[in-house]
């Protein structure tokens, strides 16, 4: 009897990691025609489809296609060719499954993801100011890494606009200008690098009487940003750091672990690397949206 359970349960372990690795690819980002081929010929490949290592597909001229591998291993393809499924794994060097739980992250439903931000009260509440600068409210308002993406609404105001930033006394730390509606601020320099917590607020350079509120940074104590750094350790190196597929993914990090300033840089970071890939626009404005805040 003993050793019927023992074969019954190893069965039942190869079963689980068959199923785990049903799939080789998924897609996480597609852009013009991406087909796959079937038994009725070739198919439109939309974003969360499954490849297997026997399929083929086909990359028109200026399309793109970013894949996850079933061993946490991202790839991008803008090759305008047919490729052998097989053919892409052998593209592929070493990965993290960790980063599976995060391309599930990324291809759950919009509506599972605000629920979750909903039910942190991470959610943006509504304000009259002429400038809306999207980044969350100070309850949520930590940052792990050592820069801050930035960008507002200028419809109202046209710029340029001067980007203030200063500590809780209000004393002044850095001051910038720029004529368009975005900036990444490192805040690991000058009078920015020491300070625990930062305002910013943007407002317009004509007339700084018109603005937004101030807006609150709190950077992750020491001891508060291990456990992030322990994870991010653990699929780091499977991820290129100037592909738009990798730091996309790393937004879908940072927003599961409610780091959403990271998340907003990280977004920006994506589009600004891949900027005729819609996917990634768009995934950033849906998730500005779950913020709570509203968007043209």
């Amino acid at each position: 009897m003993k050793t019927r359970w023992i074969i019954l349960s190893v069965l039942l372990l190869i079963t689980n990691g068959l199923i785990a690795q049903s799939y080789t690819f998924k897609v996480l980002a597609s852009k013009g025609k991406t087909e796959i081929k079937s038994v009725d010929g070739w198919q439109n490949l939309k974003v969360g489809a499954s490849l297997s290592a026997t399929d083929e597909v086909k990359i028109a001229e200026n399309a793109y296609l970013g894949l996850m591998h079933a061993n946490g291993k991202p790839l991008e393809i803008r090759e305008a060719r047919s490729f052998k499924v097989s053919e892409l794994i052998s593209r592929l060097g070493s990965g993290s499954s960790v980063l599976n739980k995060y391309t599930d992250f990324i291809l759950s439903s919009n509506q599972e993801k605000k629920n979750r931000l909903t039910a942190t009260g991470a959610v943006h509440r509504g304000v009259k100011d002429v400038i809306i600068v999207y980044l969350p409210g100070s309850e949520k308002a930590d940052l792990y890494g050592d820069k801050i993406g930035l960008q507002w609404t200028g419809e109202e105001i046209p710029g340029p606009y001067q980007i203030i930033f200063t500590n809780l006394m209000d004393d002044n730390l850095a001051k910038f200008e720029t004529s368009d509606n975005q900036l990444t601020v490192s805040l690991s320099e000058g009078l920015l690098k020491n300070e625990p917590v930062i305002k910013v607020k943007v407002v317009s350079k004509a007339n700084p009487g018109q603005g937004s509120k101030d807006y609150i940074i709190k950077k992750l104590r020491t001891e508060d940003r291990e456990k992030f750094t322990k994870s991010i350790s653990e699929f780091s190196s499977s991820l290129d750091q100037e592909s738009a597929l990798s730091k996309y993914i790393m937004a879908g990090f940072y927003e599961q672990n409610f780091l959403l300033n990271d998340a907003i840089t990280a977004y920006q970071e994506a589009i600004k690397l891949a900027p005729d890939v819609p996917v990634y626009q768009e995934a950033y404005v849906d998730f500005l949206k779950r913020l709570g805040f509203e968007i043209k």
